[in-house]
């Protein structure tokens, strides 16, 4: 069985959770699970290939050949990108690449400089 915390306002033992809420049937109190989890599922850690963590404004280098959909061109291996920005969704990194311009890229295919 899941320990649930007490009532803040009356401490009955009672309580119950409806998503993202506690719910005390002796007062009718509600009140909110705890901040740190909810800040821990926002803010997601990204890895490159290697492992680190990347941030926001990272340099990073491409360590394999990735074909550009919807034209001939291929972002070589080594090439490296400046000031990364990092976004949700399957292609995690939001870049500039010099000669290609804007692109996503995936963070498994990257590595930290």
């Amino acid at each position: 069985m899941v320990d649930l915390p007490n009532c803040p306002k009356c401490n009955s033992e009672y309580t119950y959770e409806d998503r993202s809420l506690f719910i005390c049937p002796e007062c009718a109190h509600e009140w909110a699970l705890e901040l740190e989890n909810e800040n821990s599922e926002d803010e997601k850690i990204i890895k490159d290939a290697n492992g680190n963590i990347l941030s926001n404004g990272d340099c990073i280098t491409v360590i394999k050949d990735l074909k550009v959909k919807g034209c001939s061109a291929v972002v070589k291996v080594g090439i490296k990108i400046k000031n990364i920005r990092l976004v949700d969704g399957d292609h995690n990194i939001d870049c500039k690449i010099d000669g290609i311009g804007a692109m996503k890229l995936k963070s498994e295919f990257v590595k930290k400089v």
